[in-house]
């Protein structure tokens, strides 16, 4: 059966996680989200160069309203980002890590700009994988760590973030400053996303340097509103829009494991099934999902969610050579 494909004029721009020893970095590997050239995983329509990745979430501190579930993953790990942090990688392999300063939040500890920077130090010295670093989410508070944990990062190409549009000059100047590429945050709205990016490249760094979070939602919890908002990205980008031809980073853990169904007790919810079980569902569910709707970067927290989409994105991958399309001319 013959298929007739599109054929797109623009493509998404590629981004480059981490710097290595010849980049200027000490990152073993730098990893490298978006540049495709079609739809998500329309392999033989045009060039799907670069594979989603997924990316381990660490704390600057032991998180205490995470799930029993996703706390037993880790165990006493938590209480120590810089082992934490290892312990990803040695065990799980993890490829990037995702290290979310939270404790600097006036209300999760306060911790000082210079607190962080030495952290990402640490960091840096003991794991050899490209690093995400974000803020708490406290704009003022963001606005001293995020520019002192990225130049304790200088150099090694970290996706810095996230910018947003009340808030985004001080970052920008920052990674401007220091080398890295940022991310820009935008409220399920493409007009503000491209309106963000906008923005930021008018500071001087390139729409290529940008990785856009568009805010998703988990299973039952917005992720339709959420997909079809990237996927009116995704289109716009591949009909030649700049402004907003950019990869997609997903908080998959964050909102998989918020939901009532990821962490509700079985005594509450009988019918439901065990606890361990339901929370690692959710957040695999949310993330096969997001892979479809064009999801680069997985931010993600449970290992066996980890594992189990890493093995989808394999099967994905792996079927693609299989698959016969012809492109009319």
């Amino acid at each position: 059966m013959e298929l007739a494909l599109e054929k797109w004029s623009g493509s998404v721009a590629e981004v480059s996680v981490g710097a290595t020893k010849d980049e200027g970095g000490t990152r073993a590997k730098s990893i490298k989200i978006g540049g495709h050239k079609t739809l998500p995983l329309l392999f033989k329509e045009s060039a799907i160069p670069n594979r989603p990745v997924v990316a381990f979430e660490v704390w600057d501190i032991a998180p205490t309203e995470w799930p029993e579930e996703l706390i037993k993953s880790y165990g006493d790990k938590l209480k120590d980002p810089v082992a934490w942090a290892d312990f990803c990688v040695k065990e799980y392999k993890a490829q990037v890590l995702c290290i979310k300063l939270q404790g600097s939040h006036p209300d999760f500890g306060n911790k000082t700009p210079d607190e962080e920077a030495k952290l990402i130090g640490k960091i840096l010295k003991r794991v050899d994988v490209p690093l995400v670093i974000l803020g708490s989410g406290d704009d003022s508070k963001d606005n001293l760590v995020l520019p002192a944990a990225s130049e304790a990062a200088k150099g090694e190409r970290a996706l810095v973030g996230d910018a947003v549009q009340d808030n985004y000059k001080t970052l920008v100047a920052a990674v401007l400053a220091d080398g890295h590429n940022i991310i820009a945050e935008s409220p399920i709205d493409i007009n503000i996303a491209k309106q963000l990016n906008i923005l930021i490249s008018d500071m001087g760094l390139s729409l290529e340097r940008i990785v856009i979070n568009p805010t998703i939602g988990a299973l039952g919890y917005g992720l339709e509103y959420a997909y079809s908002i990237m996927e009116r990205a995704r289109l716009a980008a591949l009909s030649g829009d700049k402004t907003v031809a950019n990869p997609f980073v997903c908080f998959v853990g964050h909102e998989a494991w918020r939901a009532k169904e990821a962490k509700a007790k079985i005594a509450e919810f009988p019918s439901w099934g065990p606890e361990p079980e339901r929370g690692i569902i959710w957040e695999v569910i949310t993330a096969a999902a997001l892979i479809q709707s064009g999801g680069d970067l997985l931010i993600m927290r449970h290992p066996k969610a980890v594992e189990k989409v890493n093995k989808y994105i394999d099967e994905l991958f792996r079927d693609a050579s299989q698959v016969s399309y012809k492109v009319s001319p």
